[in-house]
């Protein structure tokens, strides 16, 4: 994972890899029908055109509120696409049916290159571990990956739980989505934006290192210096700023998708 992670971010040089979490949302249509789908509280009523399933459905309901500006972010929606396709893969290695977990990892790969982004409705306002999103990606993916495989949306042939979400938890996957999506955006626009900032600054210290000013100390007259060389320290701070932020980036390439919830040591005790 964390190997996907630099990749994604642009540490392995490419800058498309990581710009296809920052596309644009597409432009939601009007549903025309509906199609059932069940989860433990019973059948409810979802748009055709729409991947998602019941539980997402449930979330709208219940969490009317927010709108469009209060969406879950596009970069944490695409992450779920990095995250469950990487799932997928380690799960065919212990038991998945490799024809049900190519299909996820085809299914996620779109969602991560933003081709899903209109089966994504939720607002931020949902339960504090993120179970909302979770679903509404594993619903998607599911549903997706069963039309790739033939069959129609709805029908659990894959199932969001059992094959999508399979030996994960919301307590962590939410927090590995918030890794993935925070690296890319740092390493592909907050740096990027910070190091031309720099430049410019530099390239400013340069352009005004004859120009004599009288330094100030408490509103008072201090000792000459150049307007070179204060651009040279704003200059400088900017780039401290970038080293710090650098720093970061080794651990937020590790996953979190390990042991935060109890029932993962009855799962995986034997393995670790």
């Amino acid at each position: 994972m964390a190997m996907v992670l630099r990749r994604l971010a642009g540490a392995s040089g490419s800058p498309s890899a990581a710009a296809l979490l920052l596309r644009p949302a597409l432009t939601r249509p009007i549903s025309t029908g509906f199609r059932e789908e069940r989860d433990t509280f019973g059948p409810i009523r979802v748009p055709n055109d729409k991947l998602w399933g019941a539980q997402t459905q449930r979330s709208l309901q219940n969490f009317d509120i927010g709108g469009e500006r209060e969406r879950m972010p596009v970069p944490i929606i695409r992450a779920f696409g990095v995250l469950k396709k990487c799932a997928a893969k380690v799960n065919m290695e212990y038991g998945l049916d490799p024809t049900i977990g190519k299909a996820i990892m085809q299914a996620a790969e779109e969602v991560a290159e933003g081709k899903l982004d209109d089966h994504f409705p939720l607002v931020i306002w949902q339960t504090g571990s993120g179970t909302q999103s979770n679903m509404n990606a594993n619903e998607v993916i599911a549903n997706r990956a069963a039309e790739i495989l033939g069959h129609k949306r709805g029908d659990k042939f894959v199932h969001p739980n059992d094959h999508v979400n399979r030996s994960q938890s919301s307590n962590d996957t939410f927090p590995t989505v918030m890794h993935i999506a925070a690296a890319v955006e740092i390493n592909s626009r907050f740096i990027p934006s910070l190091e031309q900032l720099h430049k410019s600054l530099h390239s400013k210290s340069d352009e005004f290192k004859d120009i004599i000013k009288i330094g100030r100390t408490h509103t008072q007259d201090a000792t000459p210096l150049t307007l070179g060389q204060e651009f040279s320290g704003y200059a400088t701070q900017v780039k401290y700023g970038i080293d710090r932020i650098a720093c970061t980036l080794p651990r937020m390439y590790q996953a979190c998708s390990r042991w935060d919830c109890s029932w993962y040591w009855l799962e995986h005790e034997e393995r670790i």
